[in-house]
């Protein structure tokens, strides 16, 4: 390694990287911040049930990269795995497109082109994502690997621009009202279309430029077949394949089985995501962990700090459930009870999540800078601390907005400059704790575990969704829900509170017009206003980041020396 290779900063190959996962991220949130008003006003469904959907989707899209992780360290490769997992993504844009097309003159067709979209968008991302998180960690020589906490704040500042620019495009095209205010309900397809043709970019972007830049110092390609791989590319006296016996394989599915039918069990209701795919979810990363455990090559320090992966990966479920409100409840409050003027422009209630995206790209690099400041000092706190920040600013920016939420009623408006100042705060925490736990898996990972490690950091991310998908499940009535009740001949406050029973026809009325007689419950508390539903959230994250600060010396001797 030269010396001038050494002051250059950061390799060619982490831009090929960040243009790729920037177009990526483009079509995933594009589509994101559409999804759940495409199914509650084309598709027809209930904002709970448009939630749990939500959730399950995303749940399974941090699921799947496991599949890909393991089929990529095993048999395809990184690269390949990035390119197959970005065609299948576009081909499930594609089918959303035609689901939008259809929907009024054949909703079965519609739903179920839905659902085969949403699976092979699941799939297309477990290929594409663990592998290209992976492939950053490789550019770097093991001498470089200080620089891993910097670079991941790079790269995720592409994936926040990708979300920014897909929040803004796909909105405009597709959410889409009348000066009446009357939503065009056929427009969310041109939303989707534009998603598909931004990973139809991205992945061009890498077949393009990846044998020229995504390769080592010493011009070696990266994330090749893995039959290809040298010991030089391994630690030393590291092992070079991990070594599961049939035995705890076994042990494995019997657990993942038992795991399942007990989260089944536990789970009440009928909604098919909330009971069978939650279960799933959460079955898979507990097996999975221990499977990792099993294996008889681990050393006792490489035990320890896959532990520290563990107990991180635990508490980040309380900040996704959190934080991934913005494409469900905060989105349905946003287009429900919200004055959206921004500045004398109506704002489509899909696009005020963007401002998280905007912060990302604006604050990325001075949080970058302020860590490497703080290192030059000494004084940079270890990994697990900033991500007790990171919880503890969530908790903040609930506590803020359910203060202005208090007095509203059921006909006040939420100003918007406080969704904004929520995002605000959400996006400093995301900063505290998603691109440093990212690099804090490169750095405490065995690299025969790189992928199934990202594996479990990522089921962390889907349980945290599918634990968001239930959390916004238990959105109360918003202001519309009475404005419509009342069209309806319907007085919906007296019900709510139980003062008043419904007769059978006004079930059957409120029920068509998806609109629920009861309010939800959560761990057995009645969520009356939308007060009490974002304290849970404040509650939740404030709790686990108290935890996790308190273990945080304990954690460090566990990472022996890796901070």
């Amino acid at each position: 390694m030269t010396e001038t290779a050494v002051k250059t900063g950061h390799p060619k190959g982490l831009w090929v990287l960040f243009g790729t996962e920037m177009w990526e991220r483009f079509n995933f949130y594009g589509m994101r911040a559409l999804l759940t008003l495409f199914l509650v006003n084309s598709l027809m469904m209930k904002e709970a049930d448009a939630s749990l959907i939500y959730g399950g989707f995303l749940g399974l899209c941090y699921l799947t990269p496991l599949l890909g992780g393991f089929i990529a360290d095993r048999f395809f490769g990184n690269r390949n795995c990035i390119l197959l997992g970005g065609s299948l993504m576009a081909i499930g844009q594609l089918l959303l497109f035609f689901s939008g097309s259809v929907f009024e003159t054949n909703l079965p067709l519609a739903t179920t082109l839905m659902w085969s979209a949403l699976g092979i968008i699941i799939f297309g991302n477990g290929f594409f994502k663990p592998n290209i998180s992976s492939m950053v960690g490789s550019l770097y020589p093991k001498q470089e690997k200080t620089k891993l906490d910097t670079a991941f704040t790079i790269f995720y500042m592409g994936i926040n621009i990708g979300a920014f620019l897909g929040q803004f495009i796909c909105p405009i095209l597709g959410d889409v009202k009348d000066a009446g205010g009357v939503r065009d309900i056929h427009a969310f397809k041109w939303g989707f279309l534009a998603a598909a043709g931004a990973m139809i970019i991205g992945t061009l972007v890498f077949l393009v430029l990846k044998n020229k830049y995504v390769v080592t110092p010493d011009g070696k390609p990266i994330g090749g077949l893995p039959s290809k791989n040298e010991a030089s590319d391994y630690e030393e006296g590291e092992a070079q394949a991990a070594h599961f016996t049939p035995m705890s394989l076994v042990g494995a599915v019997v657990a993942f089985i038992g795991l399942f039918f007990t989260f089944h069990y536990i789970t009440d209701g009928d909604n098919v995501v909330k009971t069978i795919i939650y279960p799933i979810i959460y079955a898979s990363g507990l097996t999975l962990a221990g499977l990792i455990l099993s294996d008889k090559t681990l050393t006792k320090v490489e035990t320890q700090r896959i532990w520290v992966i563990y107990i991180m990966s635990f508490f980040i479920i309380f900040f996704w459930a959190a934080f991934e409100q913005a494409g469900s409840s905060l989105t349905f409050i946003a287009d429900n009870q919200t004055d959206r003027n921004f500045f004398g422009w109506m704002m489509p209630a899909s696009m005020v999540q963007i401002f998280n995206g905007l912060f990302v790209v604006i604050f990325a690099v001075p949080f970058s800078i302020l860590w490497d400041k703080l290192r030059a000092k000494g004084q940079e706190p270890i990994s697990t601390m900033k991500q007790s920040f990171g919880l503890a600013l969530i908790a903040l920016s609930y506590f803020i907005i359910a203060h202005n939420v208090k007095d509203l009623g059921n006909s006040g408006l939420l100003a918007i400059y406080w969704l904004v100042l929520l995002y605000l705060i959400q996006t400093f925490g995301e900063l505290c704790l998603s691109p440093i736990g990212l690099s804090l898996v490169g750095k405490l990972a065995p690299k025969r575990f790189a992928s199934l490690a990202y594996g479990v950091f990522f089921i962390s991310n889907a349980a945290g969704y599918a634990l968001s998908g239930t959390l916004g499940s238990i959105l109360p009535a918003t202001g519309d829900k009475f404005i419509k009740a009342k069209e309806l001949g319907i007085d919906l406050q007296p019900i709510l509170d139980k003062t008043v029973t419904p007769t059978p026809e006004q079930i059957k009325l409120l029920d068509a017009n998806q609109i629920s007689y009861e309010n939800p419950v959560f761990a057995g508390f009645e969520i009356h206003n939308l007060y009490e539903f974002f304290m849970v959230f404040v509650v939740l994250c404030g709790i686990a980041s108290i935890i996790l600060f308190a273990l945080t010396p304990k954690l460090k001797k566990m990472m022996h020396g890796i901070r």
